[in-house]
């Protein structure tokens, strides 16, 4: 959704009142009233610019703010001429006119007298009203910077703008600037503390008297930790909100919480109390905009959980009052999501009727970016129905139109539109190219992708990762001398897994020092392959690299669906101690897909390590227990997986004595559910026999603080960490147990890394023993690819199940046996495994495949 919202606030100059609107903290409406006159005198040209804001119609006002600053400019009344021009770089941010918005305020804040120099007269000058007008022109110039992608200079403006709302003892502006600082610091990935600054601001308002301004800023914070990704927060602010916007009888602030919760709790998966939340903000809405909009979410959410026949109920509800609608920006949006959505199951009739209403309503106001939206979904309407001409018409015009206005978040979608259009008329190289620029540009909005674009975050299996697919399997299509272009397409697929991390950690933060693969396996371990398994729509494509080889690929014909259904299969029967025929059965044909096509090659380049890069699904699985009909293949090979194609700067383990930091929960805090672990006592005074010097955290000891604390003390090249834990496809529910609390995963990676600032040597190998993937989370693997990466670690070994904790321990004893011995990493866990498999006890993969290794296998 994309609902527009207006604040204003009024501040008495020369005996009149002057109005500053601005889009960002309340979203209350208030109209204004203005005299229709020959000859406007200023006031009346500043309200007519304020309504016609209101109403969206954004040229006309740009005519008559400028209007307006010239005969102020005249009267020499600079604080309103400044005021004036605040106003218009909020028309000019609306009609994505960077430059002129920039210009407006940038020129504003000069006739206030604001720079550098003076700032300190500024804040202490006793005139409020002037205090508070430049403290809002920063609270704008803040938005204009972060919409330009310019963080660091929103945060230092925001927080200029908070020591002026603070010497004016307005709290509401206080807590403003708090949340757009926090706001500020994600984009710029500083996740820490951005989510410090918020619970600050939480436990602020809560000693704040109940008002508007206390909803509102509730209301704010839980909209941005739902982005944040904090939904249990969020929602506890949110109904905080709720409570008080009921107790104080304000409508429409109840029906735009209610919209928020609704928002909040789909996010969460939970659709029934979604649904509630939607019904009840469209039953208490004031306004017909504020009542659809909360419709219209609810139908696209029983359309997304195919819910269809109780959507068809809810259409003709939406489709009568769209005559209601404002035409403004917020009911266009509203106008093309709802025909968005109906394109799902609706008649595409209505829905082409819909949207080419929309285009021409959006051109009425000058609302360029609204048009593009439009004109890109009517191109998708002509998509569906096949006539490619027509789409390509519209979806270039709606390209041209967000590309002039630099408004990425939307061009790559008609990018991709293009690409989609050209490969239907085998425009093969056009349709590359196409995708090539669309990946190009997703790239460059790494940031807002993650911090910024909601919709883009909440779909990103329907928005994003599509796109990365459909490329590869263009670029894997036989072209020019008849081949494929291998290395591009495997870097796209790593492109997508990046992605893929970005929105786990919701910011763009993987930029750590890292050496390409392919150099490891040429110059320093020729013993070495690396499998690159793509999962595209229609087939399963295995690129790999052998030692000092060119790239080969090898392709099955399968499609998606049967490559997951298997891996859930061989996921679910792996773990089942009387499904081992099962199993087995599905294990070979996945072997069949992935190593059978080049078993000879393999064979032939007398390897002995097989790394993996795995995609998808196919990383909830164990490469070692691939079966192929006689042999497992951790009984042929060493076995590693790295998350992408580059590397932390390898280095051997076993080449120096080995210390470790070793820590251990046996009995879990009784606040949480989990069962007791017996042998983490034995396991890691196992460690110690085997010639492992280390110091031990054991249950009260091992504590988060004490963790913390005693990995900065020494050197530690080893972090053996025997506790419970949980890998998710959500960062949030990534964690391992503490004495004292659950340590998440960027807690993890924030923790093992500030031992950098002290020290300089990087922890080699991260071992996590009693860890599992989250349960019915089929994507929960890339959680510990992102506890691998987050960590710093060059290796990380850990469990994708639980098992039982004998096995646990005499796997990890000859695991550090063979360490020490001078085995690689890989190697070492590979006899482990092999102990393992060899007794009668422990020889189904239940006990020794879960364990996989992470990153360097040296």
């Amino acid at each position: 959704m994309h609902p527009f919202h207006l604040a204003k606030r009024f501040l008495r100059f020369a005996g009149m009142y002057v109005v500053l609107f601005t889009v960002s903290f309340s979203l209350t409406l208030i109209p204004s009233t203005f005299a229709t006159t020959k000859i406007a005198t200023p006031p009346q040209l500043l309200d007519r610019g304020e309504a016609l804001y209101q109403a969206g119609r954004f040229s006309e006002a740009v005519t008559v703010l400028q209007q307006a600053v010239r005969l102020y400019e005249q009267k020499g009344d600079r604080m309103t001429q400044a005021v004036a021009l605040t106003n218009l770089s909020l028309v000019f941010k609306q009609l994505g006119s960077w430059q002129e918005a920039s210009k407006a305020i940038d020129t504003s804040l000069n006739l206030l007298g604001w720079n550098n120099n003076n700032q300190k007269f500024y804040v202490n000058n006793p005139k409020t009203d002037l205090l508070e007008l430049l403290a809002q022109t920063l609270d704008i110039q803040g938005e204009l910077q972060l919409s330009r992608g310019q963080a660091e200079g929103s945060l230092k403006t925001w927080q200029q703008a908070e020591q002026i709302w603070k010497r004016i003892g307005n709290n509401a502006g206080v807590t403003r600037n708090r949340i757009n600082q926090a706001q500020a610091l994600r984009v710029s990935g500083f996740y820490s503390r951005s989510i410090n600054i918020l619970n600050e601001v939480s436990q602020q308002l809560k000693t704040q008297p109940d008002s508007l301004e206390k909803v509102t800023a509730l209301r704010s914070l839980g909209n941005a930790q739902q982005q944040f990704g904090d939904l249990e927060q969020s929602s506890k602010n949110l109904n905080l909100s709720l409570e008080i916007a009921q107790r104080l009888k304000l409508p429409l602030e109840i029906s735009l919480t209610e919209f928020s919760l609704g928002n909040t709790v789909r996010g969460a998966g939970n659709i029934k109390d979604a649904i509630a939340h939607y019904e009840n903000a469209a039953k208490v809405a004031p306004t017909p905009l504020t009542k659809i909009q909360a419709q219209i979410n609810q139908l696209s959410l029983l359309v997304e959980n195919q819910q269809i026949a109780e959507a068809k109920t809810l259409i003709p509800t939406i489709q009568s009052q769209l005559p209601s609608l404002p035409t403004n920006q917020a009911g266009i949006y509203a106008r093309i999501n709802f025909a968005r959505t109906l394109l799902k199951i609706g008649n595409k009739k209505d829905i082409a009727k819909i949207l080419a209403s929309s285009i021409q309503q959006a051109k009425t106001i000058g609302d360029e970016r609204a048009q593009s939206y439009a004109l890109g979904s009517l191109g998708e309407v002509y998509e569906q129905n096949r006539q490619w001409q027509e789409a390509q018409d519209l979806t270039q015009q709606a390209l041209f139109i967000a590309q002039k206005l630099n408004a990425s978040d939307i061009a790559y979608r008609w990018e991709w539109q293009l690409g989609r259009l050209l490969k239907a008329r085998e425009n093969i190289q056009g349709a590359i190219a196409a995708y090539d620029t669309t990946v190009a540009t997703l790239e460059s909005l790494r940031s807002d992708l993650v911090a910024v674009n909601r919709e883009v975050q909440f779909n990103f299996r329907d928005s994003v990762e599509p796109i990365y697919r459909q490329s590869v399997e263009l670029l894997l299509q036989e072209k020019g001398q008849g081949k494929p272009d291998l290395d591009k397409a495997r870097k796209r697929v790593e492109a997508l897994q990046l992605a893929e991390l970005d929105n786990f950690f919701r910011e763009a933060c993987l930029s750590n020092q890292f050496v390409v693969l392919d150099k490891v396996v040429d110059r320093d371990r020729p013993n070495t392959a690396i499998f690159y398994p793509i999962i595209l729509n229609n087939r399963l494509e295995v690129i790999l690299k052998l030692p000092n080889k060119p790239l080969m690929h090898r392709t099955s014909v399968v499609n998606f669906q049967e490559v997951e259904q298997a891996v859930t299969k061989m996921r679910q029967t792996i773990v089942e101690p009387d499904t081992i025929k099962e199993f087995q059965v599905v294990s070979q044909q996945l072997y069949n897909w992935l190593i059978k096509p080049v078993e000879s090659e393999l064979k032939n380049s007398k390897v002995n390590t097989l790394v993996f890069i795995p995609d998808g699904a196919l990383r909830n699985i164990p490469m070692s227990a691939l079966y192929d009909g006689a042999l497992y293949l951790v009984q042929k090979y060493a076995v590693a997986v790295s998350p992408g194609l580059q590397l932390f700067s390898p280095k051997p383990l076993a080449k120096e004595k080995l210390n470790a930091l070793a820590g251990g929960l046996s009995e879990p805090p009784k606040t949480e559910n989990f069962a007791p672990l017996p042998n983490v006592k034995a396991e890691l005074k196992l460690i110690q026999q085997l010639g492992v010097s280390r110091i031990v955290l054991l249950d009260e000891t091992f504590k988060s603080t004490t963790l913390s604390k005693t990995i900065n003390s020494q050197p530690f090249r080893v972090v053996h960490l025997a506790t419970h834990g949980q890998f998710s496809s959500k960062a949030k529910d990534t964690f391992i147990l503490a004495a004292d609390k659950r340590i998440y995963v960027d807690e993890l990676g924030s923790l093992l890394k500030s031992r950098e600032e002290k020290r300089t040597e990087p922890v080699e190998l991260l071992v996590l023993s009693a860890c599992e993937t989250a349960a019915g989370d089929n994507r929960a693997a890339l959680g510990l690819a992102g506890v691998a990466l987050r960590a710093g670690a060059r290796s990380t070994l850990a469990s994708l199940w639980q098992i039982g904790d004998n096995s646990t321990a005499t796997l990890i004893g000859e695991f550090y046996k063979q360490l020490t011995t001078g085995k690689t990493t890989s190697e070492a866990l590979r006899e482990a495994q092999l102990k393992l498999l060899s007794d009668s006890k422990y020889s189904r993969p239940l006990y020794w495949a879960p364990y996989v290794l992470v990153g360097n296998w040296l």
